[in-house]
């Protein structure tokens, strides 16, 4: 499932909608944020284990505290790599927060952006959590935000409800860049 975005943000912002406290500052760009925070995460080591499955040891990696994973370059020593991670997710945040979810083979919903950052809901955490999940996933869009999904304008089926889920453990990461693993 591909999801687009349309947004009617310049307005909003223009007419001081959006508040500071619903915005990052990134640059000279007021960049909108989800207000979903969740109190919960996928067990990183998990989730380090089905990213180096997925693209078959392929890369070098950072894990954030929030389970993001950042490809980052080969063989950089942990703080260079940190950087890098750091590095991705701004350029996300900072431009345009596009997500692609993906539903693999194992049940496990992989959401990918525009640059190489990649949450991954694992379907046993994701249905432990799920009624936390159902009630808060439409919090996982920022003030005015409108993504087009095959059910409508913001109406998602469980793989979108656990990409938003995803997104929002992106943005706290983009946010609040904590490192919990660097694996090579």
């Amino acid at each position: 499932m591909a999801i687009g975005r349309r947004a009617f943000l310049s307005g909003l912002v223009s007419a001081g909608i959006l508040s500071a406290k619903a915005n990052a500052q990134t640059g000279d760009r007021l960049t909108p944020i989800p207000s979903w925070q969740p109190g919960f995460t996928p067990d990183l080591e998990e989730v380090a284990d089905r990213f180096r499955e997925y693209t078959n040891a392929q890369y070098d990696f950072v894990v954030f505290e929030n389970s993001t994973c950042c490809i980052v370059p080969d063989g950089l020593p942990q703080d260079a790599a940190a950087t890098a991670g750091s590095s991705v997710l701004s350029q996300i945040i900072g431009f345009h927060p596009d997500m692609s979810p993906q539903q693999m083979r194992d049940g496990n919903v992989v959401v990918s952006y525009n640059h190489p950052a990649f949450n991954i809901i694992p379907a046993d955490f994701a249905q432990q959590n799920w009624s936390t999940i159902e009630r808060n996933h439409q919090r996982g869009l920022t003030t005015g935000e409108v993504l087009i999904t095959p059910l409508g304008e913001n109406v998602f089926d469980d793989i979108g409800k656990m990409a938003l889920l995803g997104r929002s453990y992106m943005f706290m990461d983009a946010l609040t860049p904590v490192v919990a693993k660097h694996v090579r």
